[in-house]
């Protein structure tokens, strides 16, 4: 089965690639374990070096990265250039702190002379979605590599343009031949990588119905895995909030990407003294929202990625309405080639409707009436997700007391929630488990050995 590059905007293909076979596969997986020891011997200070030219290699080519990104993912260039910028923030960020987030760390263990050092893998399979096509493989690549495992990537199936860039970006950093490699295989394949014992650990991004199977394989040969999946965020707001910054903030992280992206407001939990007014503001905001040529800047939301995606979406909005929610704005296709969705909003969803029991990935922001603040946190948590939430009022205090209550990875207070090198990442319940980012996810795929000596 080919790999088919299409642009969402119209329709038009830019490229097909042929899959590989299993004679291509496996001089792939042989290659990655050649390399594995040398790799690892290479001095820290060497790595660090690698990987900052990595840095360098986005940065110089980012226009070419980004028009590459928006022809083959769809998103608005805007966001594909402030997406290759975030990972070369993230290659610079641990090629800075890897040294300390690897270091020996000494362990009090009476006369014993005890320690904890941290050790690589080996090769480290990553499963990748389309939605952030560089920022997603660049924030476990970048780790993974400076930690000195080596990396397969599998990316989704519409970016293959994109995963055979960011191969060319490694390469052309000067890494090893082997040390990052792209896979281009189909879904199919996937399971036998993971089970090859040239392989040593496996991370996936993507929906839940993969994350089980991915993790079902690791289990089944004992490999360590990390999964993050889908979410359905809450962003509450509570009497006391800043309305206006709160409805900005909104309309920021639901329709950025064109709505696109695990940790997108979802549902936006409202007590009832702000009903009105938020929805009032919200409506203007996203009338506002101008759908255009992602290649503009002036643009104001980009195509979703695929058609059959933007199909599948309008049929949950379809089947909500039916179910009793009401459509205030859009939530209608938009005419025309390509995979076009209205910026839309739907109002009184509750539960029973699939835009309440489902993640909505796509510019559609659910309204949820809450009777009171503990009305509101427990619509928050109630939800098989559990990957970010937020929460927006002018008591810091009570915010915070709010968040500690949101059950997800990530709760933030008066900010939108978002992935940050600094920051540790990952989800509970069903949107997954482990984390990436920051300390945690340089040591995700190493040894943590103990070493005693007497």
């Amino acid at each position: 089965m080919p790999l088919s590059s299409v642009n969402p905007a119209n329709g038009s293909v830019l490229h097909v690639f042929e899959t590989w076979d299993r004679p291509r596969i496996d001089k792939a997986l042989s290659q990655a374990a050649r390399i594995v020891p040398e790799w690892r011997e290479i001095p820290l200070d060497q790595r660090a070096g690698l990987v900052r030219q990595a840095a360098h290699v986005l940065r110089h080519r980012r226009d070419h990265f980004a028009v590459m990104m928006t022809q083959e993912m769809g998103k608005l260039v805007t966001e594909s250039r402030a997406e290759v910028d975030r990972c070369a923030l993230v290659c610079d960020y641990y090629a800075d702190h890897a040294a300390e987030f690897l270091a020996d760390e000494p362990m009090a263990a009476g006369e014993l002379d005890a320690r904890v050092v941290f050790q690589p893998l080996g090769t480290i399979l990553g499963v990748m979605p389309w939605n952030f096509p560089f920022w997603q493989v660049f924030r476990f690549a970048a780790p993974a590599l400076m930690a000195g495992n080596t990396v397969l990537l599998k990316h989704a199936s519409n970016v293959p343009r994109c995963a055979l860039a960011i191969e060319e970006v490694f390469r052309d950093a000067g890494f090893p031949a082997g040390a990052f490699q792209t896979l281009m295989i189909t879904s199919d394949e996937v399971g036998r990588v993971i089970e090859d014992r040239r392989v040593h650990g496996v991370t996936l991004t993507g929906s839940e119905a993969a994350g089980r199977a991915v993790a079902a394989v690791a289990g089944g040969v004992l490999k360590p895995c990390v999964l993050e999946l889908g979410g359905s965020d809450p962003f509450v707001v509570l009497e006391d909030a800043d309305l206006d910054r709160a409805v900005e903030q909104a309309v920021v992280s639901r329709y950025r990407n064109a709505g696109q992206s695990c940790i997108a407001a979802k549902r936006f939990i409202l007590v009832p003294q702000v009903v009105d007014g938020f929805l009032s503001r919200l409506k203007d905001a996203v009338a506002a929202i101008r759908p255009g040529d992602p290649m503009k800047e002036d643009s104001g939301i980009a195509p979703m990625a695929r058609t059959d995606l933007r199909d599948e979406l309008h049929q949950q909005v379809r089947d909500s309405i039916a179910e009793g929610a009401i459509p205030v704005m859009g939530c209608e296709p938009l005419p025309g080639k390509g995979a076009w969705y209205a910026p839309s909003i739907l109002d009184r969803v509750v539960p029973g409707t699939r835009a309440y029991d489902e993640e909505i990935f796509g510019p559609v922001a659910c309204i949820l009436r809450a009777e009171d603040e503990d009305d509101a946190l427990r619509l928050a948590n109630d939800t098989r997700f559990g990957l970010g939430g937020s929460v927006w009022t002018r008591d810091v205090a009570r915010g915070e007391a709010f968040a500690r209550g949101l059950a997800c990875g990530s709760a933030f207070v008066n900010a939108m929630v978002k992935s940050d090198p600094r920051l540790p990442f990952g989800g509970i319940k069903d949107s997954g488990f482990g984390r990436e980012l920051a300390r945690p996810g340089i040591r995700t795929f190493m040894n943590a050995k103990t070493l005693v000596i007497r």
